[in-house]
């Protein structure tokens, strides 16, 4: 495509490169449409000369078209196009689900010239109707040279699919799908003196509302006070109960957060004949998360912070968990980066708290980052 100034005398028909504004101040002209005969007049009763403009050459694909391919090119299950207009293609969500971008490809396809993808972070939940990736086309054409290289980075030539569910209907990975998310049966353990059962019952309400957010359900929520070691027996018995009853998932809260590998929680675990696979998170707020699993169900022991509405660890695997991701010790490693997340004052000491506020009997809970296995 050649954009450049042109004589108003060679610009009919030709597309217009700005906006331009009249004497009044308003728009007079928008960009991207042809000049016409009136338009030109238009220009000269404004002592306009000349003006930018953009014309096709013979291998271009006008904008629309293009954004319509790339969108269909990367649109993979749980996705629908809407309507395109000024070189803009949305992609948006049919259902409730979990975003999941091949994020590698996606890059590959940004570098090709004039073609631009912006998604939703990987394994984000999102809902019905929601845009989870928008294509913009630059420019007011591409050469098909380009638009057949971002086709052929989103439909690989593949002799075997990775995967039934993950591959579209042409034996390729999609760039853009949405896993949808299930109803599942998840229930709650709560843990501490038996003086603060209903408080914590209150102060964990954000906890189920976030499950009942994300279409699943808590079914129940049970008590073990963890004071001893029979109390550490109740809840390895406790733990075989609900599992019996077939929840998808089970959630550990309490009075205080689990501070140790050895702690009674990650020990009941162990003895229920489960497996923890991270204690500790490099995210904050969020560092005193536990993952663990029994059998094939994901147990959370929830930091403080599951206490706050505000945006902390466990919005980032609770989804992942529902739909079904087995999420390891190098996932929760992996979200270090970006980890730093805005405090929560319902943790017990925040981050920013000075040494001279700290009340000498008390102590800061401690970053507990996973060490190297």
């Amino acid at each position: 495509m050649k954009f450049e100034p042109v004589p108003l005398s060679e610009a009919k028909g030709k597309i217009l490169g700005h906006n331009i504004a009249g004497a009044n101040g308003q728009r007079l002209l928008r960009k991207g449409k042809p000049l016409t005969d009136d338009d030109l007049e238009s220009l000269r009763a404004l002592g306009r000369l000349s003006v930018y403009v953009a014309q096709m050459e013979e291998d271009d694909v006008d904008e629309n078209k293009a954004a319509r391919r790339v969108a269909e090119a990367v649109c993979g299950q749980g996705l629908r196009i809407t309507g395109v207009a000024s070189g803009r293609a949305n992609l948006l969500a049919d259902q409730q689900g979990i975003a999941r971008i091949d994020v590698e490809r996606l890059a590959q396809i940004n570098e090709c010239n004039g073609i631009t993808i912006a998604t939703a972070m990987t394994h984000s939940p999102v809902y019905a109707r929601q845009i989870v990736a928008t294509v913009k086309i630059i420019p007011y054409a591409v050469p098909e040279s380009v638009l057949s290289e971002a086709e052929a980075i989103a439909n690989p030539v593949r002799i075997v699919p990775v995967s039934k569910e993950a591959d579209g209907a042409n034996g390729s990975r999609q760039i853009v799908r949405v896993d949808a998310l299930p109803s599942r049966s998840v229930s709650m353990i709560l843990s501490g003196s038996a003086s603060v059962h209903q408080k914590l019952v209150n102060d964990f309400a954000p906890l189920r509302n976030r499950i009942e957010k994300l279409g699943s359900e808590l079914t129940r929520t049970d008590f073990v006070a963890l004071d001893d070691e029979s109390d550490e027996t109740a809840l390895v018995e406790m733990l075989r109960q609900q599992i019996s009853t077939g929840v998808k998932m089970i959630l550990l809260a309490g009075e205080t957060a689990i501070m140790d590998e050895q702690d009674i929680i990650p020990r009941a675990i162990e003895r229920a004949g489960g497996r923890v696979e991270s204690v500790g998170a490099p995210v904050d707020p969020g560092n005193l998360l536990m993952l663990a699993y029994v059998g094939d169900v994901p147990v959370v022991g929830a930091p403080g912070c599951a206490r706050s509405r505000k945006t902390n660890i466990v919005d980032w695997i609770l989804p992942r968990l529902l739909v079904g991701d087995r999420l390891t010790r190098r996932d929760i490693i992996e979200l270090g980066h970006g980890g730093l997340l805005q405090d929560v004052h319902e943790r017990g000491m925040p981050r920013d708290v000075k040494e001279d506020d700290i009340d000498q009997h008390t102590e800061p809970e401690p970053i507990m980052i996973p060490s190297s296995e």
